[in-house]
């Protein structure tokens, strides 16, 4: 599934989710980087977590290890990078992976 956010004809953010297993994996999560800090990346999150089916236990996403910004929000939203996991392949190579628990 992908969601995106436009401001008139403008592409403004955009997130996808998938279900692998038991697990929604959200990716590619973007903002226009002259929209950043304002909050629509962690909206745009919530409303990606908010998609998931029922059945789905663990929210996992990807990002860059030097993302920093991208990883402090994460965090606050909950998620923890997991501990010597392997990157599946597909995903860039130096990348993280998170993990957060779905809570009922």
């Amino acid at each position: 599934m992908v969601w995106t956010v436009r401001l008139e004809s403008r592409l403004i953010a955009a997130v996808r989710a998938r279900t692998v297993g038991d697990t929604w994996e959200i990716g590619r999560l973007m903002v226009a980087p002259d929209l950043a800090g304002r909050g629509l990346g962690r909206w745009l999150l919530t409303y990606a977590e908010e998609q998931a089916p029922v059945w789905a236990t663990t929210f996992e996403l990807f990002t860059g290890k030097r993302s920093t910004r991208n990883i402090t929000m994460y965090e606050r939203a909950g998620y923890r990078i997991t501990e010597d996991a392997a990157v599946p392949a597909g995903h860039i190579q130096v990348a993280v992976q998170l993990v957060k628990t779905r809570r009922s």
